[in-house]
């Protein structure tokens, strides 16, 4: 039986509010081995959450970004039920006092997404979506519509650092898209997806908590998501990954053609 998604939405907004919020603009941070970010705010969200559900949902396993790769992996490989949550999407922008940040939770079965909750706390949005059953923020149903708007017309979420130079330098060079927008909040970039606030998407390596919750909330709104490969996006692994995707579902096809020819050769000005 699924937890209680209302009661779970609860929790997650009240963490935030508590543990978040009141730090913003006012603590330090701290640089991890692989070169991110953490702040206080980051671990102490982690400690109350996984507090939580550890009490009222024992036998659901929990993953964070906080844990180490091993712990993560022997996670995704032996859990049926398994939490995974980001406590601080967008942790360069806190510190940075940019107000785009969020906290992120998914819950898996057997590898697929049941559950999602994204929650700007600044902006006090959530976004949440269970399977079969829609996206919704702040209670009302989230739909990924046609926009009407060409390949060319269409505002892009692009995270530039991680795509390949060729990839890159193309989509400067040869732009297809109207304008061009990005989060620094991967989590929050899906949740703003599903809610068709942006037509097209783009980010070169993600991690599993990064883009657990968004999946659903795209795919319960309606819209569609794909590595660069061609391949669905995996939810059982925590190694990066590419992601193309579109909130116009119109667009998408058109959208993946446009990027499988600009990362493979090098067009002209």
């Amino acid at each position: 039986m699924l937890p209680d998604l209302a009661q779970v939405t609860q929790w997650v907004k009240y963490v935030a509010q508590q543990e978040i919020a009141p730090r913003f603009n006012k603590i330090g941070f701290a640089i991890k081995t692989d070169g991110s970010v953490v702040t206080e705010a980051d671990l102490a969200s982690h400690q109350a959450l996984e507090g939580i559900f550890a009490k009222t949902y024992p036998h659901i396993a929990f993953l964070s970004e906080e844990m180490s790769t091993q712990e993560q992996q022997e996670l995704l490989a032996t859990s049926e039920w398994l939490w995974v949550l980001d406590p601080l999407d967008g942790t360069s922008n806190f510190t940075a006092g940019v107000p785009l940040f969020c906290t992120s939770l998914a819950l898996l079965h057997r590898g697929e997404v049941v559950q999602a909750v994204t929650y700007d706390v600044l902006h006090d949005e959530v976004f949440t979506a269970q399977l079969g059953q829609g996206a919704y923020l702040n209670g009302k149903r989230l739909y990924c519509r046609t926009s009407g708007l060409s390949l060319k017309q269409s505002v892009g979420l692009i995270d530039f650092k991680r795509l390949s130079p060729v990839l890159r330098t193309n989509l400067v060079n040869q732009t297809p898209y109207g304008s061009q927008r990005n989060l620094g909040t991967c989590a929050l970039e899906w949740a703003w997806m599903a809610a068709g606030r942006g037509q097209i998407y783009l980010h070169g390596g993600m991690k599993l908590w990064d883009l657990a919750a968004g999946t659903l909330l795209l795919k319960e709104a309606g819209g569609i998501a794909r590595a660069l490969d061609g391949n669905p996006v995996s939810t059982i692994k925590v190694e990066s990954q590419s992601v193309i995707a579109a909130s116009d579902p119109t667009l998408f096809a058109t959208w993946q053609q446009v990027i499988t020819q600009y990362a493979t050769e090098m067009t002209h000005v």
